[in-house]
């Protein structure tokens, strides 16, 4: 079976848990089609798909060719393979993320009378929805929905239920994450630095590289004294997005080092299994696949909103009660509980922090205390936190989950 795959341009994790979902299906003919931070994603992990496309202009082509879609969070492909009359598999790790500005029935009700006739109809009809929205509006018109277990997706799924024979047929499945890859780690390897940051791929529908950038220029200006202020880190692995290519680069201070890169993700996931002290920003999947490799990560000050809403849904938890939050920093500075205008206000919170010596000099004593906390955990707190987490966050394996979606292939089908 051919399939089209591709994933929202949010940051790397909806990529990776596509390349996770592929990996799955090796019997099949995998199909990538998007551009942005996913793309970049799909292109370090070819072994991923058979096929990888980047030009937006052939996704109808390269519709009319499948038999089968797969959509990680990307509403627009699930409504172009919806026109195209194409059986579709919405896969979201933040079932429970996303804010209703109208009732799900009022939804469900617009997505009934969707026209089918193209994409750009299709696309009018809902034009009134919210981003968010539209992303539940995709969920009504798959096929099937594969939502991953968090605080809050249990009653959402029952508003889904309660619609009755309108809804999509909904999977509840535990982490997404690449399972073969978290398997092949070595837990037992020599680590070749002190500590990991990973700070995800960063670019979404705001935040980029080389502009609305203020979270990477403070942590430009932290690295340095990172170094000067934990003698125990005299080396340093920062991975993420933004240090790609020509961009990766190398910190020095006190005479230590952090060395910034982008990392295939197996390879990634060795350093975690390795590597004794491990901050991320708090990211799903990220944290997913610490949890499978039994690390206990600290979370690292906000990017963006739904790092915000990760935080707070697990306040009751080790990693919720220890991470960095910019409201210890900035306690009085307003951030709406809105997607864009929550995550541009973080923004401006870390361009003040960056600017200001004194706000600077705050944040710095209060990452340094979250570290302290961190490192002081003894063995059996980092269990306990591993432990309460795994059992918050379970859910149905993803293969058992997957093959109830998608038949499982005998041969590859190719052209």
């Amino acid at each position: 079976m051919r399939i089209l795959m591709g994933a929202q341009n949010c940051g790397f994790g909806p990529a990776a848990e596509l390349v996770a979902v592929s990996r799955l299906l090796p019997g099949h003919q995998r199909v990538f089609v998007g551009d942005g931070v996913a793309a970049i994603f799909a292109r370090r992990h070819p072994d991923a798909f058979d096929e990888i496309h980047e030009d937006p202009a052939a996704i109808d082509r390269l519709l009319a060719g499948c038999d089968q879609v797969v959509s990680v969070m990307d509403a627009d492909l699930v409504l172009r393979a919806v026109v195209a009359g194409r059986r579709v598999t919405m896969v979201d790790s933040l079932f429970g993320f996303w804010q209703l500005t109208r009732p799900l029935p009022r939804i469900r009700d617009l997505c009934a009378d969707l026209p089918r006739t193209s994409f750009a109809a299709a696309t009018h009809h809902l034009g009134g929805l919210t981003p968010h929205e539209r992303v539940i509006a995709a969920h009504l018109l798959a096929t099937h929905c594969l939502v991953q277990s968090f605080p809050g997706v249990a009653e959402r799924m029952a508003a889904f239920t309660a619609l009755g024979d309108a809804g999509p047929k909904l999977h509840l499945t535990g982490s997404l994450v690449d399972l073969e890859g978290l398997r092949k780690a070595p837990r037992d390897a020599e680590p070749d630095c002190d500590l990991l940051i990973n700070i995800g791929g960063f670019q979404n529908f705001l935040l980029d590289f080389e502009t609305n950038n203020d979270y990477l220029h403070l942590l430009r200006r932290w690295l340095p004294d990172l170094l000067r202020d934990w003698p125990r880190f005299p080396r340093v692995l920062l991975c993420g997005g933004p240090f790609a290519g020509h961009r990766e680069r190398t910190v020095t201070a006190a005479g230590r080092q952090v060395v910034c890169r982008f990392l295939p993700q197996r390879e990634l996931l060795r350093k975690v299994a390795a590597t004794p002290h491990y901050l991320l920003t708090p990211g799903l999947t990220a944290l997913h696949e610490s949890l499978a490799l039994g690390r206990m990560p600290l979370a690292l000050h906000e990017q963006h909103y739904a790092h915000l809403f990760t935080v707070r849904q697990l306040d009751g938890t080790l990693f919720g009660r220890t991470a960095g939050r910019f409201a210890d920093v900035l306690p009085d500075h307003p951030v709406p509980e809105d997607d864009f205008a929550g995550t541009q206000a973080l923004m401006e919170i870390a361009g003040r922090i960056r600017e200001d010596d004194a706000l600077y000099a705050r944040f710095r004593r209060s990452i340094n205390g979250r570290i302290e906390q961190y490192v002081s955990l003894t063995p059996a707190q980092h269990r306990g936190g591993v432990g309460e987490l795994r059992t918050l966050l379970d859910g149905d394996p993803l293969p058992e989950v997957l093959a109830r979606t998608i038949p499982r292939s005998h041969g590859r089908h190719l052209p």
